[in-house]
């Protein structure tokens, strides 16, 4: 999150920074493009794979090491062409990483448990979101080097998730007979059933985008918006992942684990699209650091309630539990896409306008989509 939402924009700058803003938005359509078809593949290859590792594991491994080398070399570009072909790579690799990897809850945890561990998974987002934003605030001005520090955390993960959590050998597992149509079969969106299965991805997606679509300009909103000198900027930023850490924290603990109680997933994932919602309205208001400070504090609430009970939603929502990697891995487009496509979005909105007032309106607006869409969910309480 750190290199997506800070150095990424900051690099962008150095480089072409006439094009800045456009240029954020079309790595953002590039990435959202892959992620959208990327997600789908490795979800649904790592539902296929059969090996003395487990199905999900070497998958992460192999994307965890693609995305290292392309995260490094990104951060020693000097074109934009170099910009958007590593940042591609990178989108890649990263959902390699991902895909499989959220399909463990549905593969490890009971129907009883999955608030409380989707909770430990939000959290878990949490704190590296806020850790790393912290992190890519002293790097503002030296992207690259704060790029290489990332790419080194990118290797890291798989291999330490496969230390901590190993699977057994699943190479005795039944397994349909591979066939054309049944590969085809394995990337097919589902259909049968999946009214709140889609729901929950559209739901989602409004979500993540009308809350990205504002951080990921933090940079450029904090001193092109509010007028602060790019240091100022960089410890409003590194302020605000502080806030953001704390706040979340609180509410993502809290939040699973009172999901589990009461059997609920809707009335927590609403309250998040409504509460980050309000935060929009501070610096739309007011264009003022604090503004932005306040944002970050009721975003870490909204984030940590979400993060928390969204995986276990979107479980619950399931159309078929044999193909969960890859339908899992579709939802999470939504996750990825939202967090690519949310800039765009203000990107757009930023070159028409001029500045960044219609794009708040536009992420408020994103948002209630998601409060509405999520709340048509039959399935789930």
């Amino acid at each position: 999150m750190g290199a997506i939402s800070v150095l990424m924009p900051a690099l962008v700058e150095d480089i072409a920074p006439d094009q800045k803003v456009a240029l954020v938005g079309v790595l953002g359509i590039a990435g959202a493009a892959l992620s959208l078809f990327t997600n789908i593949v490795f979800g649904a290859l790592s539902d296929m794979t059969r090996t003395r590792w487990g199905a999900r594991a070497p998958w992460m491994l192999g994307g965890s090491i693609v995305g290292a080398l392309a995260m490094y070399v990104f951060g020693t570009a000097d074109s934009v062409t170099e910009l958007t072909v590593w940042w591609c790579i990178y989108m890649v690799a990263l959902n390699a990483i991902i895909a499989p990897m959220v399909a463990e809850i549905s593969d490890r945890v009971p129907v009883e448990r999955r608030g409380t561990v989707s909770a430990l998974y939000g959290v878990g987002i949490v704190i590296g979101s806020a850790i790393s934003l912290t992190m890519a605030s002293m790097f503002v001005p030296n992207p690259g080097a704060g790029l290489t520090l990332f790419a080194v955390m990118t290797l890291m993960s798989a291999l330490v998730f496969i230390a901590v959590a190993p699977r057994t050998n699943n190479k005795d597992e039944v397994r349909e007979k591979l066939s054309r149509q049944q590969f085809l079969r394995s990337f097919r969106l589902p259909t049968k059933g999946a009214r709140d299965f889609y729901l929950a991805l559209f739901g989602k997606f409004f979500l993540v985008a009308g809350t990205y679509a504002v951080s990921n300009y933090q940079l450029y909103i904090l001193t092109d918006y509010i007028k602060l000198e790019e240091d100022g900027a960089a410890k409003i930023i590194a302020l605000n992942g502080i806030i953001t850490l704390i706040t979340a924290l609180l509410f993502g603990f809290t939040s699973g684990p009172l999901s589990d109680r009461f059997g609920r997933r809707k009335p927590f994932v609403i309250a998040s699209a409504i509460v980050i919602a309000i935060g929009m309205l501070f610096p739309l208001l007011m264009p003022t650091a604090w503004a932005m400070v306040a944002l970050c504090m009721f975003v870490g609430i909204g984030q940590g309630t979400f993060n928390a009970v969204d995986q276990a939603l979107n479980i619950d929502v399931l159309p078929d539990k044999e193909s969960a990697a890859k339908d899992l891995g579709i939802l999470n487009v939504a996750n990825s896409g939202g967090q690519i496509l949310g800039p765009v979005i203000m990107s757009i909105v930023v070159t028409v306008t001029g500045g960044y007032v219609m794009g708040f309106v536009a992420a408020i607006l994103l948002l209630i989509a998601s409060a509405v869409t999520l709340g048509a969910i039959r399935s789930v309480r």
